[in-house]
């Protein structure tokens, strides 16, 4: 085969074990299998008359070659889906993960992304832990979510394109029988000795639970144990009830039942929320969630830092963080 009539499929195949390094992970990330992806990244190699990739038993490399082709393949398959998009019908569908079934700031950028392109369908799911959600975008059963992203694993982190887009200052939810639920704002220092839920033990929201456990070091604040997740308000209410743990939360968390939310200050904590999506991804829907986020960053100072306030060290020690 002349390597002008390449089939797209095989540089597909081949990027998707370049980004993975690892033929299964490639395999399941492109529904195919590992046998028949072997086989075209095999044929690649023989159309191009050079190894692409140096494997044995502990792990896949690219080699000199391999890295000289990815950026070409890559700039060749977005030319490939540009040509398909442009003879195509309207655009599919656009998964976006607002985390939670109620206000927030990925529901407000949703709402105003769907004003910037009401042709495009962006279908709304919540769930609820960007951990998850960034597997499920890798996955292809999602495409973009809202969260944390310097709080994931680099390895995954490393296959996702993400946008800070806020700076969310951090809450906690009380019961309304606690004794700092009647303070209008709650100081970190009086927190100290009460035990805060963030969600220890559920394997969706690792991001979160270890940017809580950043923020309780040191001063005197007991990360909850894992307890079982509460699905609904009214579970949640429940759970909060027979625990009387206070949760860590934003500020634009929805109201619960039977529990008040507090600001937390001195100094104020901030959560630096990121958009997050398949790196790669094409979509005029993806396009109109990023001018939403630009457009409502700015008049809602979003991405203002206010003097004193807290950031995660991963935001503090330099640039590419969030």
């Amino acid at each position: 085969m002349n390597p002008r009539d390449l089939d797209p499929r095989l540089l597909r195949g081949f990027v998707a074990v370049a980004e993975e390094l690892h033929f299964s992970r490639a395999a399941a990330r492109l529904y195919v299998a590992q046998q028949a992806l072997s086989r075209d990244v095999r044929r690649l190699e023989q159309t191009l008359g050079t190894a692409l990739f140096l494997r044995t038993t502990r792990a896949v490399e690219l080699t000199a070659d391999g890295e000289r082709l990815l950026p070409h393949a890559r700039a060749v398959l977005r030319a490939h889906e540009e040509l398909a998009a442009a003879f195509a019908g309207p655009p599919r569908a656009l998964l976006v993960d607002v985390n939670t079934d109620g206000p927030g700031t990925g529901r407000s950028i949703l709402e105003r992304a769907r004003e910037l392109a009401p042709g495009c369908e962006l279908m709304a799911r919540f769930e609820s832990g960007l951990t998850y959600a960034a597997a499920e975008i890798t996955a292809g059963r999602l495409d973009v979510s809202f969260g944390y992203a310097a709080g994931l694993d680099p390895a995954l982190r490393a296959r996702l394109a993400h946008r800070p887009v806020r700076y969310e200052p951090l809450a906690v939810l009380l019961p309304d029988t606690h004794p700092l639920a009647a303070l209008p704002r709650v100081p970190l220092a009086t927190l100290a000795g009460e035990t805060v839920y963030a969600g220890a033990g559920n394997p969706r929201t690792l991001e979160w639970t270890g940017l809580a456990r950043e923020l309780f070091a040191g001063r005197g604040i007991d990360l909850a144990p894992p307890a079982p997740v509460a699905i609904g308000k009214e579970e949640f209410g429940r759970v909060m009830a027979k625990t009387g743990n206070p949760v860590l939360a934003t500020v634009g968390f929805t109201d619960m039942p039977g529990c008040v939310k507090r600001p937390l200050t001195d100094p104020v904590p901030l959560s630096p929320l990121a958009m997050v999506w398949r790196s790669g991804l094409r979509h005029p829907g993806l396009d109109a969630l990023l001018r939403a986020a630009e457009e409502l960053a700015g008049p809602r100072g979003w991405l203002e830092v206010p003097a004193g306030s807290w950031l995660p060290a991963a935001l503090t020690a330099g640039p590419g963080g969030g």
